[in-house]
Order: structure tokens, then sequence, then C-alpha cells
């Protein structure tokens, strides 16, 4: 298993926090898009590092397009070695249409032409195919010699992989269709990727005639622990909350359902819309909290993450939406290498 962590800081911090990490023993780093650019910190992180990942978890697919994406996926794999990995997500619409003014419709689909489409123009540069992919929502048919990158740059160790994060069975299936691995949603359980996650993915994997050996699943899952009972208490009472924004998103009703708290989200919806973050919070109880994370002291939590995840997750990270001793990760680190 694969052990992950979040690129904290902007350009400034990300050469340090990359190194950082590359000496603590993690095998990748990987920006957010949120307040700032997922791309141009993994140059600093590239030019400071020598073997850890460096990717995207994630970069929003729809604010760009397929060619824009070929292109900044080609020149980070080349100047990290072949440490790239191109997280992508389709964020949902709203974000779509009114933070980035950008189309949304079938999202699945969407996806599934836009990965196809790097590909091909991937393909192009490294293998000299002449560029003519027609799709409903993406075409490219003109490459010329003077915007082509030279194959000799990815020499030694080819294209970057390409994950996409998914929750439905759809998004899923394109990932195990189109896709070098999956980003389950830090909203996921045990029980909805062995029942849901899994038999979505095979059946992507089926339709493009390829088995799950060598498809990676990432997921970035909730840990609450401390080094007292306060730290402990104030931890859950963050990871509830946090379980609780997710919780009011429709999309994500489907993992409430599978446990039998779907009615849950349309509460949950209301509450965010009123902007009443703490009784959302409230509204998820132990039993919930259980479910969705580990929670425990810090000498418990390789163990149970082992448990529950060692057998269906190939990449794992430490989902901690509250303030915590970075050194507290290293025992749980430790272990879980053992």
């Amino acid at each position: 298993m694969r052990i992950d962590a979040t690129l904290m800081g902007g350009l400034a911090e990300a050469a340090a926090s990359a190194k950082d990490l590359e000496a603590a023993g993690y095998d990748g780093a990987w920006t957010a898009e949120t307040a700032h650019d997922p791309f141009l910190p993994l140059v600093q992180a590239a030019a400071d590092t020598s073997s850890i990942e460096l990717g995207t978890s994630i970069a929003v697919a729809f604010a760009r397009n397929p060619m824009l994406l070929a292109n900044l996926s080609w020149d980070l794999q080349a100047f990290s070695k072949g440490r790239f990995v191109l997280g992508l997500g389709s964020q949902i619409k709203p974000h779509i249409t009114k933070r980035f003014s950008m189309e949304w419709s079938s999202p699945a689909a969407r996806m599934r032409e836009m990965i196809n489409a790097v590909r091909a123009i991937w393909d192009t540069w490294e293998n000299g195919t002449k560029l003519d992919f027609r799709g409903d929502f993406y075409q490219h048919t003109l490459m010329t010699p003077f915007f082509t990158p030279n194959a000799s740059d990815l020499a030694g160790f080819g294209v970057p992989k390409i994950f996409i994060a998914a929750v439905g069975n759809l998004m899923t299936e394109v990932a195990g269709e189109t896709c070098d691995g999956v980003i389950v949603h830090g909203f996921t359980t045990e029980r909805y990727i062995r029942e849901v996650t899994i038999p979505a993915l095979e059946k992507g994997r089926e339709k493009a005639g390829k088995t799950m050996d060598g498809f990676q699943i990432s997921g970035p899952l909730f840990v609450v622990t401390g080094n007292n009972e306060d730290e402990i208490k104030q931890a859950a009472q963050a990871t509830k909350q946090q379980i609780a924004f997710y919780g009011s998103t429709p999309a994500y009703r489907p993992v409430l359902e599978l446990h039998g708290w779907g009615e849950m989200q349309e509460e949950l919806n209301l509450l965010s819309k009123a902007g009443d973050w703490v009784k959302m919070g409230e509204a998820i109880d132990d039993e919930i909290l259980n479910t969705f994370a580990v929670v425990g002291e810090p000498e418990q939590i390789a163990s149970e993450l082992k448990r529950r995840y060692g057998d269906i997750v190939d990449r794992l990270g430490f989902y901690a939406p509250y303030k915590s001793d970075p050194g507290r990760w290293k025992p749980v680190l430790e272990e879980l290498r053992s």
C-alpha cells in the first residue's frame, strides 16, 4: 500500500512541503484545486524532490479543455522525470457554470470523452499519429510540428497516469474504462467501496477489455485521532461537520442510502442553505462518524485502517479536517508499512 499526503501551502511553501513529505517516507504528494491553482505548486515540488510521486487530487476537469490538460501534464511529467499523476474531478454543476463559466452536461460521458481526447493528443505527440479526434463534446483535428512537443521529453517513462475522482456508478465505470486509477471521495465507507465502487470499476474494466491488474484505488480516508481525549473530541467534532457538509450534496446521497440514512441528505441540504453549519455537525451521530472515519488513539489507527481497507485500497491518505501535530502521523505511517 502506498501512503499519500496533501501538499500544503501555495507556491512559496510547495518545495519545502514536498521535501518534508519525501523525507518522511510518503509515496505521493497531492494538490487540491481550492484557493490556488493545483498545477503550479507541483513545478516547485518536482524541482526539489527526486522520488515522491506528484499529482493533482483533484484538478477540475471541466474548467479546462483536453489540449490544455494534455500540455500541462506532458510538461509536468517531463520535468518531474515520470512522477506526475493527472487527477481529475468533475466538480458539480453550480461551480462549473457559475464559478468557471463553462458548460455542464452529461458529466460521465463528457469525462470519458475528455480523457480519450487527452490520450489521443498524447498519442499524436508521442507516436506521430495524425490527430483526428471527433467527439460529441470535444474535437481536436489540428496539430502542426510547431506546436508538437518532442517525444524524447518522456523517454524512459512515457505519458502520465490518469486518475479521476468518482462516487456514482457511471463516473466510477468511466474510471475503470479509461483511467489508471480512481480517487474515491473522502465521503465513502468500507461497505460502499466493496459493494458499489469495486463492482462499477470492474464493469468499466471489462468494457475496455481489461482486468483490475495494475489499476489503483486511491483513498483519502477520514481519520479522527489526537494526543489526548480533548484533542480527539475536537477532531471528532470537526470531522462530523465535514461529513455533514458532504452529506448535504445530492450527488453523494447514494453513500448515505446504502447505510439507510438517505433521508438525512435532505435535512443536511436544508441546513446548509440556511447556513446552520453547527447544527449540521450535530446531526452526525457517533455511529455515522465511526462508519465514515477511523476513530481512535494514534496507536490504534494503522491497524484499523489495515483491517477495513488493506485488501481494497492501493493508495491511502489521511483525511484529517482539523489542526493536528504533523509528527502524529509518523508512527501511523511506519506501522502501515510494517
